[in-house]
């Protein structure tokens, strides 16, 4: 008697172990009794998902030969049953149905229930990461699988990628999403491309694209010098021969020059221009001089350059920056 019991109780404790094992096996969103297909992530999660699904959605399991094949023998069971039926109607229930086809997919959790919640209609939670969306677009791209592609994309513009535009940008251009690629392009204004920090982000890009980005950058920094030094809009910095207004003495550029070459170096590394002619330029020294500076003759003392007119001026120049790649 305390064998039997001592039996019954490890077939009860296998059996928790079973039901434990299998819980975590399947993954509970895909775990349909009924579906012929078996996926398997890297984290050894089974989903459970019907071929039509598959291969309505994705070209890749349209074409995978394991699949087709399992769809030729769906028909020939069909076929099979259609033969028998009208004789026997017991040889139906005869037939066995074909075992669920598995698959490794050897993609995590996280990236494959993500995708295929999207490829069910199911609900998706938001993104908690770029890295998920880049993850999620590579497998995407594997299975060709055009319907999750329009729902990333409709969802890439939230503040969650446009916080990393560099990679939001290699994202955008490598699908050929124009108007993303420009809104991220923008967004990479206020960032030093040169810095180091950049540089894995960079790598991302693919050459041409990467190129219209630098050339982004550049083209704003070159035309803001030259607007600096038109004697148009700064006659009173750019014209060899200025005389002061009150007294008629000829006055030094020194420190305009000075400060031109401070706001071609600020915009060189920050092509957005957001920090001229703010707080943060108020404290650059050669602000400081430029505004300062004032004739030399004795009796006179005139200020050089109005301050007010010439921060317009200046604000004029970034607004009329080129911003289309």
């Amino acid at each position: 008697m305390a064998n039997i019991g001592s039996t019954k109780t490890a077939e009860k404790q296998i059996s928790a172990l079973e039901d434990t094992a299998s819980a975590h096996v399947f993954h509970p969103l895909f775990n349909s009794p009924d579906a012929d297909v078996i996926l398997i992530s890297s984290d050894t999660t089974r989903y459970r998902v019907h071929s039509f699904i598959l291969r309505n959605t994705c070209t890749y399991f349209r074409t995978l030969p394991a699949l087709v094949q399992r769809q030729q023998q769906q028909q020939q069971q069909r076929n099979q049953q259609a033969a028998t039926s009208p004789t026997s109607p017991t040889a139906v229930s005869t037939i066995p149905p074909l075992p669920p086809l598995v698959i490794d997919v050897s993609e995590e959790d996280r990236v494959l229930t993500k995708v295929l919640s999207m490829l069910c209609g199911l609900y998706t939670e938001a993104w908690e990461s770029i890295e998920d969306a880049e993850d999620a677009l590579s497998l995407i791209s594997k299975w060709d699988a055009p319907g999750p592609l329009s729902v990333i994309r409709t969802a890439i513009t939230a503040p969650l990628f446009l916080a990393s535009p560099i990679r939001l940008y290699a994202m955008a251009t490598t699908f050929g999403w124009d108007e993303e690629a420009q809104l991220a392009a923008t967004r990479t204004l206020p960032l030093d491309l040169y810095d180091e920090e950049y540089k894995p982000d960079l790598e991302r890009i693919r050459s041409k694209h990467l190129l219209r980005l630098l050339r982004l950058h550049r083209s704003r920094r070159d035309e803001f010098k030259r607007s600096l030094d038109s004697d148009e809009m700064f006659e009173a910095g750019n014209s060899p021969r200025y005389m002061c207004n009150g007294c008629g003495e000829q006055l030094s550029n020194q420190t305009w020059r000075e400060l031109k070459i401070r706001m071609f170096m600020e915009m060189d590394k920050r092509p957005a221009g957001d920090t001229l002619c703010g707080l943060d330029m108020e404290e650059w020294p050669e602000a400081v001089a430029c505004w300062e500076a004032c004739c030399t003759k004795p009796g006179c003392g005139r200020l050089n350059y109005s301050k007010l007119e010439t921060l317009r001026d200046i604000k004029k120049c970034v607004e009329r920056l080129p911003t289309q790649l």
